[in-house]
């Protein structure tokens, strides 16, 4: 599908919080000038038949038919510049928003679970499509809302798995939302434990600091003049990255981090700071897998 007909899809269920996650897909898709897609999966065959006690009409299809409705009727209503559009795909929710991101700007899915299912824990749905996903895939955690959020994008970068597709996601997002943009870098060593192993000769954290500060601030510089809006500033810390990630990012409006690749035995694995932040950060988390492979 050409790039530029890439839709912005969100994954629904009939749980708790819908409408937070559909707002928040459908101003995505208006910040990328997107078509918005609502999905709802339905999986077949059903325990006992297609229809339920009640006959046909409350069968899943119809069920799922109406629960799409519903969220295009609130998009319509709230975004009216918004193009909006339903999607019933049948089968494992995962699975068909696994496919459907091949052709996708970007996923939108609830942190406990989308598309035909209960809300499962976060390793499940929301897990799978996270790891898998051939686009970017935000994870949206319902959060109070009571409080005000600081139009801020913050980004984990790792020196050792530096993901430029990260970067850019970040970056983009920043400009197109007017947000300010926060790059941080946990370092962490064994030798910073009071008792680290016997024998370790502790690194020299100092040289370590300015090697991380000198490889990002080029980063920064090589994307000033592509996002010259964009107010970028730089967090580094010696503390476990996850940990020190998901303190930057309370009061953020998104935090963005990279997967490991879309092929071999990496793509398997979503790496340890991006899986520990799904489960613990308190915004909106955007997964951005690499265009290349290993």
């Amino acid at each position: 599908m050409p790039q530029k007909d890439r839709p912005v899809i969100v994954g629904i269920d009939d749980g708790p919080h819908q409408d937070e996650i559909v707002r928040f897909a459908a101003r995505q898709a208006e910040l990328r000038g997107r078509r918005l897609h609502i999905a709802h999966a339905i999986r077949l065959p059903l325990p006992g038949g297609w229809a339920t006690d009640g006959g046909e009409e409350d069968s899943a299809a119809h069920a799922g038919g109406r629960l799409v409705d519903r969220y295009e009727d609130l998009v319509r209503h709230e975004f009216s510049g918004l193009t909006v559009a339903g999607e019933l795909p049948m089968g494992h929710a995962a699975a068909v928003l696994i496919e459907r991101s091949s052709e996708a700007e970007l996923l939108v899915i609830g942190h406990r679970g989308s598309g035909g299912f209960p809300r499962l824990p976060l390793g499940s749905v929301s897990w799978q499509v996270a790891t898998h996903a051939q686009c970017p895939v935000i994870v949206v955690r319902p959060r109070d809302t009571s409080g005000q959020t600081e139009n801020r994008v913050v980004v984990g970068v790792d020196l050792e798995d530096l993901s430029p597709d990260a970067l850019d996601f970040a970056y983009e997002q920043a400009e197109a939302s007017g947000a300010r943009l926060e790059l941080v870098h946990g370092v962490f060593h064994l030798g910073m434990l009071p008792t680290g192993p016997i024998g370790m000769v502790p690194p020299d954290f100092a040289s370590l600091d300015r090697g991380a500060r000198d490889l990002l601030e080029k980063e920064i510089s090589a994307r000033r003049a592509r996002h010259p809006l964009v107010q970028a500033t730089l967090r580094i810390e010696r503390t476990r990255p996850a940990t020190l990630l998901a303190e930057a990012a309370r009061d953020a409006d998104l935090l963005v981090v990279g997967s490991r690749g879309r092929s071999g035995v990496k793509r398997l694995l979503l790496g340890s700071v991006s899986a520990e932040v799904l489960h613990t950060a308190e915004c909106p988390v955007a997964v951005v897998p690499g265009r290349g492979g290993d």
